[in-house]
């Protein structure tokens, strides 16, 4: 198991530049600011997630068993890991996010480097009833970034479809999505 600070790094760097970049997708596109769920209980979000698709990232490229495994810190804040298998090793980017809007807890941040944040919104969420969520969709303000997640390696064909036609409909351009491979 090896640490890759490369891949933190081209992480945060790339949240960083989108925000500054011009135009985002939300502008070139005109589209109306991008809406959270209404709340995300943090508890129910914590643990391990399989990334199931994702806009193409080059800190991402050649991943393979793509995880995010969220754990809550003594300080408030939660230990981010993000681990993937590429060139048949495990690449593995600890960070931390915070939460940046604690009404809904459906906006946080993100760090892995440095004084660099960026921002994970939490934008559509499979609520099963009591238990841990079963599947999340995380993007940024610009829409150029998007990850769906699933606490299984797979997600029924239904749900995945349903969760296309949301993204559709609040402008996101899903025909970027790479499916991530789960062996």
């Amino acid at each position: 198991m090896r640490a890759l600070p490369l891949f933190a790094l081209a992480a945060i760097a790339a949240l960083t530049v989108a925000g500054c970049s011009t135009p985002t997708t939300t502008e070139r596109l005109g589209l109306p600011d991008l809406q959270t769920v209404p709340r995300v209980e943090l508890d129910r979000y914590l643990g391990t997630w399989f990334e199931i698709a994702s806009f193409p990232q080059s800190f991402q490229q050649g991943c393979t068993a793509t995880t995010a495994t969220y754990a809550l810190r003594d300080d408030g804040e939660i230990d981010v890991r993000n681990r993937c298998i590429k060139d048949g090793n495990e690449d593995i980017a600890n960070g931390r996010a915070r939460v940046a809007d604690t009404s809904t807890n459906a906006k946080l941040e993100v760090n892995f480097f440095g004084p660099f944040w960026g921002d994970y919104w939490v934008i559509d969420l499979g609520d099963d009833g009591d238990g841990a969520y079963s599947w999340a969709v995380v993007g940024n303000p610009s829409r150029d970034y998007l990850w769906i997640l699933s606490r299984d390696r797979v997600l029924p064909d239904d749900v995945y479809a349903g969760i296309l036609e949301r993204l559709e409909g609040v402008g996101y351009e899903t025909e970027r999505l790479n499916k991530t491979p789960q062996p």
